[in-house]
C-alpha cells in the first residue's frame, strides 16, 4: 500500500509538472495579453508581496508554535520560525513535498514526539484551513450570513472540543490550545488573501477584494488534492473550475499564478540564504541530538 502511494506521487510529479509546463507555454503563446499584464509589474509591487509573504511565514510560525502546543510542547520562537523556514523550504524544492516528513523526524528526535499526536494536531490544522477556505469560497452566496455562520462554528468547536468523547480519542492532545491554532490559521489566511488580492490588482486592476477572498478560498482547497511543489497545475485548475463564483478570467489566474510562483520562489531562495548562512541546518541538528543525549 506504501508503496503503490508513493509510486502513486511520484507518477503524479512527472505526468503534471511537465503538462502543466506546456498547457502555460501554450496559453502564454497564444494570450499576448498575458505578457503584457506581467510586462507592466513594478519593482514596488515585488517588494509588497514578498513583505506580505514574510508576514504569512510568520503566521506559519505561530502555526507551527500552536501545534506542538496541542502536542504538549513548547518551543522557542526561533526554533520555530527555523523548523518553518526549513520545511516551506524543503516542501517545494524537495522530492515530493517532503518538509512535513522532515518536521516530524526532527520532532520525533528531540522531543521524543508521539507521532501520532502529531498527526492528530495536522489534522486539526487542515480542518481549520478548509473550513476558513469554504468559508471564502462561498462568501459571494453567503454574503453578511457568513459571520453568523462563523459565530456558529466558532461556538460549537468550543462545545466539542471539551466533550468526553473528542477527549477521550485525542487524550494525548492539549485541547485547550485550539484557538491558538485556529488564530494562526486564520492570520496565514488572510495574510495569503492579501496576496492574492495584491497580484490580481496588479495583472487585472478592476478586480474586486470581494473576488480575491472567493479566489483565496478555491486556491486553498487545493492543498487536498495537491501532488507537485507549490500545488502547481492543482491550484490553477481549482480556480479555473470556481470561475462562476469569483469571475476572474483564465487569463488573469495565469498572470497572477505566474507572477505568486516567481515571488515565491524568490522569498524560499531568501530562506535559503538565511538558513545556511546562519547555520541554522547545523542549529536545528545539534539541538535535536543535545536533547536526545
Amino acid at each position: 500500500m506504501q508503496m503503490n502511494r508513493r509510486l502513486l506521487k511520484k507518477t503524479a510529479v512527472i505526468v503534471v509538472l511537465p503538462l502543466t509546463a506546456v498547457i502555460f507555454v501554450r496559453f502564454f503563446m497564444h494570450h499576448p495579453e498575458v505578457r503584457d499584464q506581467l510586462h507592466h509589474i513594478s519593482f514596488g509591487l515585488f517588494a509588497l508581496l514578498i513583505f506580505l509573504y514574510l508576514l504569512a511565514i510568520a503566521a506559519l510560525t505561530f502555526n507551527t508554535y500552536s501545534t506542538l502546543l496541542l502536542c504538549n510542547l513548547k518551543a522557542k520562537t526561533q526554533e520555530s520560525f527555523l523548523l518553518t523556514a526549513y520545511t516551506a523550504v524543503i516542501n517545494f524544492f524537495g522530492p515530493l513535498q517532503s518538509g512535513p516528513a522532515f518536521r516530524a523526524v526532527y520532532l520525533k528526535k528531540k522531543y521524543n514526539l508521539n507521532l501520532k499526536n502529531y498527526v492528530g494536531a495536522t489534522l486539526v490544522y487542515l480542518a481549520f484551513w478548509g473550513i476558513f477556505s469554504v468559508f471564502l469560497l462561498l462568501s459571494s452566496l453567503l454574503k453578511w450570513w457568513l459571520i453568523a455562520l462563523a459565530v456558529v462554528m466558532l461556538v460549537f468547536i468550543f462545545v466539542v472540543s471539551r466533550t468526553p468523547q473528542l477527549k477521550d480519542r485525542f487524550a494525548n492532545l492539549n485541547l485547550r490550545y485550539w484557538y491558538y491554532l485556529a488564530a494562526a490559521t486564520a492570520l496565514q489566511i488572510a495574510a495569503v488573501t492579501l496576496i492574492y488580492y495584491s497580484e490580481l490588482r496588479s495583472v487585472a486592476p478592476a478586480t474586486h477584494f470581494s473576488q480575491a477572498v472567493v479566489y483565496t478560498g478555491a486556491a486553498n482547497l487545493a492543498l487536498y488534492v495537491s501532488l507537485t511543489p507549490g500545488a502547481i497545475g492543482f491550484r490553477e485548475s481549482f480556480l479555473v473550475f470556481s470561475h462562476h463564483l469569483h469571475h476572474i478570467s483564465n487569463s488573469t489566474i495565469v498572470a497572477a499564478n505566474i507572477l505568486d510562483r516567481a515571488v515565491y520562489i524568490v522569498l524560499l531562495l531568501m530562506l535559503a540564504m538565511y538558513i545556511f548562512g546562519t547555520h541554522a541546518r547545523q542549529k536545528l541538528i545539534a539541538s535535536a541530538a543535545k536533547n536526545k543525549t
